[in-house]
């Protein structure tokens, strides 16, 4: 999960695909942990640069495949810092920042749309009480 200074999250689309979803990515064998995967996924995909201090994990969650139906995702899923630019590369093919409070009609994973979004909209609250906002 990357959010922007106002709270949005940002999502992707694969090329060929309908939905979007957190970017990210599989482990390849020269990963060290999940934080490596990441950085990796995050600089092949969008050309941007992760931080892996303060980084924070949400939890391990599962879901429908968005774009393998019969199968379900597993996901590891951490919100980090990232600097950009942000641009589409590798295999994905839109990005859109999106709030997460407010997503409106956009075309959304499940475990993005049910599970991520929401928890993104209770920390979003949390840390606007934490700052007197």
């Amino acid at each position: 999960m990357i959010r922007d200074e106002q709270g949005r999250v940002l999502l992707v689309r694969k090329r060929g695909a309908q939905v979007f979803q957190q970017p990210g990515g599989k482990r390849d064998a020269g990963d060290r942990d999940d934080l490596h995967t990441l950085a990796r996924e995050l600089a092949e995909e969008l050309g941007c640069s992760m931080q892996r201090e303060g980084a924070r994990l949400l939890g391990c969650f599962s879901a429908p495949a968005a774009n393998e139906p019969g199968c379900v995702v597993e996901a590891v899923v951490y919100e980090v810092r990232a600097s950009g630019p942000f641009t589409a590369a590798a295999e994905i093919e839109a990005l859109q920042w999106v709030d997460p409070a407010q997503p409106g009609d956009l075309p959304m994973a499940p475990l993005s749309r049910e599970q991520l979004l929401p928890l993104m909209v209770g920390a979003s609250e949390d840390r606007h009480s934490r700052l007197g906002e």
